[in-house]
């Protein structure tokens, strides 16, 4: 199981990383613990840091991230300015107050506000953030137009409107990048809201672009065209679909629930028998072809794996020890990590070890200069006077003459002062002169 290099042949599927990544946010909807919450971003934010690619989409997870962080903010100001469900007694401040109305009573604007609400709203808010953090993982790791292409046939027209709503959000954050730093090298500024007001039309522009080219090239290809097929055909398929999705969201709204655990497994596979079934009979009216489809092989299974063992477990740990997953707000207590609820979501490390690592452009070496452009090595007379290393001293051949320098007055003579060589002029041969030469 040594990690491959990502390439065509053996890249991860795309539904694998969706189902690794709802496998988080399963786990993070059953607690309140911030440090389980903090340990699920920490997870999230790995993998997408060791496995990501270079594509636009990929830069998407810290957009998730501050969305995240915006969310946390306004839940807390929701909560300080319109009150908390939860009763305190442990008062921060006062704010005045604005009398409503006997018919609006539970809600209040102003008031007291105590550190028991504030708490509660920080925790839930930390919970939403993390779902988000989990959902922009999924955008960062996952190709979207290979997800598109996966999906079944039945689904074909509604997984483009998912996916083209899908990659707004990465697309947008592209086209902003690009226009800042394009703003940055013609010396402008590309920060604050003067800036953000300028970006904003060449962004919309071009996010219509894109629409109108989406639009065409869907109609290129044929979108929306299907295959006759009988009547009771069409509305038993339609009756498994709505039917198998409505099992589905009871099911899994009785896993999530803390009461409805007894009945929400069987009607979860009742629903997905039921839908699958109403998909392979909705897959006969497509006419479309796949071109060299995703094959879903062992590193698939384990990724999705890892993540709905992370959400097996920490549901299974919710119903044993439901206070260390929901710390005490009243009273106030603080959160302690519980062990092994903290060793199941370290299983959702597990993609960045077996899925392929991607192809990322190494540095380039350093260039090694040529021999012309090599510095040369001063001579002992240009050399500083620095103590170096002992050397030991040439002792010369006695059968050789030794060479004799000449004087210091010639040596010390600069070069274009000396005088060039005089050939004997007897030793040169004239050439004949011409009679047009003569004088």
């Amino acid at each position: 199981m040594r990690t491959p290099a990502a390439s065509r042949s053996n890249s991860l599927h795309a539904g694998a990383w969706w189902l690794w990544a709802l496998g988080l946010a399963t786990a993070a909807s059953r607690t309140t613990n911030p440090l389980l919450l903090g340990l699920l971003v920490a997870v999230a934010g790995y993998v997408v840091a060791v496995r990501r690619t270079d594509a636009p989409w990929a830069s998407s997870y810290g957009a998730f991230l501050k969305l995240g962080l915006v969310v946390i903010a306004i839940r807390l100001v929701f909560s300080v300015f319109l009150g908390s469900p939860v009763p305190g007694s442990t008062t921060l401040f006062a704010l005045p107050e604005v009398p409503l109305p006997d018919w609006a009573q539970g809600v209040r604007i102003g008031g007291r506000v105590t550190a028991e609400g504030v708490v509660f709203a920080l925790y839930d808010g930390l919970k939403l953030g993390t779902l988000l953090a989990c959902l922009g993982a999924a955008n960062a790791l996952a190709n979207p137009a290979r997800l598109l292409k996966s999906l079944p046939g039945a689904l074909y027209e509604v997984g483009v409107a998912v996916v083209v709503a899908m990659t707004f959000a990465p697309n947008l954050v592209a086209d902003v990048l690009r226009l800042r730093s394009a703003r940055r090298l013609r010396g402008r500024p590309d920060r604050g809201v003067k800036s953000l007001l300028q970006i904003g039309l060449p962004v919309l522009e071009g996010a219509l672009e894109r629409s109108v080219a989406l639009a065409a090239a869907m109609d290129a290809r044929g979108y929306g065209r299907t295959a006759r097929v009988p009547p009771a055909v069409r509305r038993t398929t339609t009756v498994l679909t709505l039917g198998g999705l409505l099992g589905v969201c009871a099911g899994t709204y009785g896993l999530l629930a803390a009461q409805g655990a007894g009945f929400g497994l069987p009607v979860l596979l009742a629903g997905l028998a039921a839908a699958l079934g109403g998909l392979w009979l909705g897959g006969r009216r497509s006419v479309r072809s796949r071109y060299r489809p995703d094959a879903w092989g062992t590193r698939a299974w384990l990724v999705s794996g890892s993540g709905v063992a992370v959400a097996a477990l920490m549901i299974r740990a919710a119903g044993a020890d439901p206070l260390a997953l929901h710390p005490s707000v009243v009273p106030l207590a603080v959160p302690a990590l519980p062990l092994w609820p903290a060793a199941a979501v370290l299983l959702g490390l597990l993609p960045a070890f077996v899925a392929p690592a991607p192809n990322r452009p190494r540095p380039a070496a350093p260039k090694r200069p040529s021999p012309a452009e090599a510095p040369k090595r001063p001579s002992p007379a240009e050399a500083p006077n620095e103590p170096g290393p002992s050397v030991t001293p040439h002792r010369p051949d006695p059968s050789v003459t030794p060479h004799r320098p000449a004087s210091a007055e010639a040596s010390k003579r600069p070069a274009e002062a000396a005088v060039p060589h005089q050939p004997d002029e007897a030793a040169v041969p004239r050439r004949p002169t011409r009679p047009e030469e003569t004088p």
